[in-house]
């Protein structure tokens, strides 16, 4: 059983607020870390994957679909996000083989909660899209396949934090790291014995001007500008999101 878990979602490849959360004490005690999806696709894959992979079995990763774009952009089958792409061609042989082994889900005990289904976006599809305010009949059709003994899940995928009922069962889904809307900062969740979201602020400006420095891709200071500086609020990004839920 696991006392505590911080979940990290949607890192998206920029280093500055990934390493300011693995800062936070609360992380660093943690007895796992779980990275639940779209870790690298952003300015800097390799360092992210590399400051990740250092963290050895205090790391459990889960997939979503920014990794298997990564992949499929390796292989010859470009993504429509240009970021993608170039991030796929700066990983190294052994990251890709990484990344395309990377499970769904993966079910683990926590403390208080039971036993916790993480996912990226869903239980059964690395880019359904499922929001805080999603019908009850949407979410029994997406947990249909759930086991009856799993009382929460964690996805992440929409970048925005929130917690639920759902016909008993708990839904947590911690924001981004690298992409929040909603806010600045880099927003993520500890598990055990109840759930807290949690938002680490940092300095923006830096980052911004860190990630322009060390990443190679062309257009690191506007992916910096829009996503560090968190340009699109929560109501832009459940617009955006709505039409993809069924509604």
């Amino acid at each position: 059983m696991l006392e505590r878990v911080a979940v990290l979602s949607d890192i998206h490849g920029a280093l500055p607020p990934l390493e300011a959360v693995l800062a936070e004490p609360d992380v660093a005690a943690a007895d796992l870390i779980v990275l639940t999806g779209d870790i690298a696709s952003g300015p800097q894959p390799v360092e992210v994957l590399d400051r990740l992979a250092a963290l050895g079995d205090r790391a459990c990763w889960v997939g979503g679909n920014g990794e298997r774009e990564l992949v499929e952009a390796r292989a010859g089958r470009k993504s429509p996000f240009e970021v993608a792409n170039w991030a796929a061609e700066q990983l190294r042989d052994d990251q890709v083989a990484r990344l395309a082994a990377l499970p769904l889900t993966v079910t683990l005990p926590v403390a208080g909660l039971g036993d916790v289904l993480f996912c990226h976006a869903t239980p059964r599809d690395d880019e359904e899209v499922v929001l805080v305010d999603s019908r009850m009949e949407r979410w029994a059709e997406i947990f249909a396949g759930v086991p009856a003994g799993v009382g929460t899940v964690v996805c992440g995928h929409t970048h925005m934090p929130f917690t639920r009922l759902v016909d008993r069962r708990l839904v947590v889904n911690p924001g981004s790291i690298g992409m929040p809307y909603g806010g600045a900062g880099a927003w993520w969740a500890l598990l055990g014995p109840g759930v807290q979201l949690r938002r680490t602020e940092y300095d923006v400006d830096a980052a911004c001007a860190r990630v322009v420095a060390e990443s190679g891709f062309p257009d690191a200071a506007e992916w910096a500008d829009e996503y560090l500086r968190a340009r699109h609020s929560d109501a832009e990004a459940l617009a955006v999101f709505g039409p993809r839920d069924g509604r």
